[in-house]
């Protein structure tokens, strides 16, 4: 079941959805709009290999925005922390931002219980499009879980900016 915004507004306020900081005008009918922080991160290595970490570059997003040319890849972030050790958070592209060809997360957009931080973005270009920091790019929904829940203790906790991939650390236990 998917809370509405509303309830959403209610949820945070009852301090069972973490949203920080948190903008009522940007809840929407049953998600709330999130936005681009002002750091992407782009990959280096010319190959990624899961078993070694990858080189990366923190790049700001300038005030005039950031041109993203087609089938350009870039790890972003929510300005907003997010999460919900009650609730499961998804992440999807707002309509108007795929409308444009930006794809926000590749397949990653379930948000685990427990899990609070910042979302990272996958933010792929199917098109030359420009991205600017604070600009609303996609919406959370939040869902009630059925079963026990275990919250999330994974690498990923905490997570402040673009993360890139931590596969290595799997490879190396």
């Amino acid at each position: 079941m998917i809370l509405t915004g509303k309830e959403i507004a209610r949820q945070v306020e009852e301090g069972r959805i973490i949203i920080e900081p948190f903008d009522a005008s940007t809840v929407t009918t049953n998600s709330y709009d999130i936005h681009l922080s002002d750091t992407v991160l782009v990959y280096e290595d010319e190959i990624l290999d899961p078993k070694v970490k990858p080189k990366t570059k923190e790049i700001k997003i300038p005030e005039e925005g950031m041109i993203l040319n087609q089938h350009d890849f870039v790890l972003g972030a929510s300005h907003e922390r997010v999460g919900s050790n009650f609730f499961a958070p998804m992440l999807h592209a707002k309509s108007g931002t795929a409308r444009q060809g930006l794809f926000v997360h590749v397949t990653s957009d379930l948000v685990n219980i427990g899990s609070i931080g910042q979302l990272t973005l996958q933010l792929y270009a199917t098109l030359p499009v420009k991205i600017y920091p604070g600009m609303r790019i996609a919406q959370v929904t939040f869902w009630v879980p059925e079963g026990e829940i275990e919250l999330y203790e994974g690498k990923y906790q905490n997570a402040k900016g673009p993360g890139f991939s931590k596969n290595y650390e799997e490879f190396n236990d």
